[in-house]
């Protein structure tokens, strides 16, 4: 699960971050198109957190592609996933019509996801 966690974190945030980034380059006006609206400090903070998630999950990928598992390694993605879990959860209860909101509804998915990963993650880590 592991795995699979880091590479959904990888294959959701490289285009996320693409449009986020273009967009913003380019003044492209995207209000009408993406559910993060127009280019406001909130989205562009919003972006510098989706860049250190990307970051984070190809380096852990990369060590574990590297060397394996190991205990290091399920320890610091238990905490990268804990932090997502939290706040894609709070998106549901932060964001109006929140049901209705695409990138709510995904980040509930991909909530649920890590969550099976860290619930397999965490009884070696107590053992």
């Amino acid at each position: 699960m592991l795995v699979i966690s880091l590479l959904l974190n990888i294959a959701v945030l490289i285009p996320v971050v693409t449009v986020l980034l273009l967009s913003t380059r380019r003044g492209i006006d995207t209000r009408e198109r993406f559910p993060w609206g127009a280019r406001t400090p909130a989205r562009d903070i919003l972006l510098a957190i989706y860049i250190a998630i990307l970051t984070a999950s190809i380096a852990l990928l990369a060590v574990v592609a590297a060397a394996g598992p190991a205990v290091a390694v399920d320890a610091a993605a238990v905490s990268l996933f804990a932090v997502q879990i939290v706040y894609k959860v709070l998106t549901a209860m932060t964001v109006r019509d929140a049901l209705r909101n695409p990138v709510v509804l995904s980040n509930l998915g991909i909530a649920a996801v890590h969550g099976v990963t860290v619930a397999t993650l965490v009884p070696a880590l107590l053992g």
